[in-house]
């Protein structure tokens, strides 16, 4: 019988997921060290850019990113130091800290187009398109599960 076969079906998709992030994390911190950025730098700033028409809180982000308020105000600090991004309180509620992406970081990013973008591409080459929709659909519905659960 296969090792596979012998193992319960949810701490292998755990265990592999865990596996996953920690090995994607490590390959695309490698891949950006030379651009003084980590992929935690990087998928914030990202966030920032992707999923939000203006600057964000330190708490919507948190919220975005499903990571706590204090991680992403670590990550952002070392951003700020860098030059990427800068913390302003909100004109409107001044206990709110909004995150604004910088001239620098739309500068490093125009100069760097591809990004981490091919990196991307790379570990998802062996996907299908149709296998990437399903695998989306997948996360979203384990996604959804796992906020029943922080509820």
């Amino acid at each position: 019988m296969d090792k596979l076969e012998k193992l319960d079906k949810k701490y292998f998709i755990f265990g592999t997921m865990l596996l996953a992030a920690n090995k994607m994390q490590t390959l695309l911190d490698r891949e950006l060290a030379p651009s003084d950025i980590t992929a935690k730098q990087w998928f914030l700033t990202s966030s920032i850019k992707y999923l939000f028409e203006e600057p964000p809180t330190l708490n919507e982000l948190s919220k975005a990113m499903g990571n706590s308020h204090q991680n992403v105000k670590q990550v952002a600090l070392k951003l700020e130091k860098k030059g990427f991004l800068k913390m302003e309180k909100d004109l409107k509620d001044s206990r709110a800290i909004r995150l604004k992406l910088t001239e620098k970081n739309h500068e490093f990013w125009s100069r760097n187009p591809e990004g981490p973008e091919n990196f991307l591409s790379r570990i998802f080459s062996d996907l299908s398109e149709e296998e990437m929709v399903s695998f989306m659909s997948i996360l979203d519905k384990f996604q959804k599960s796992l906020e029943k659960q922080e509820a």
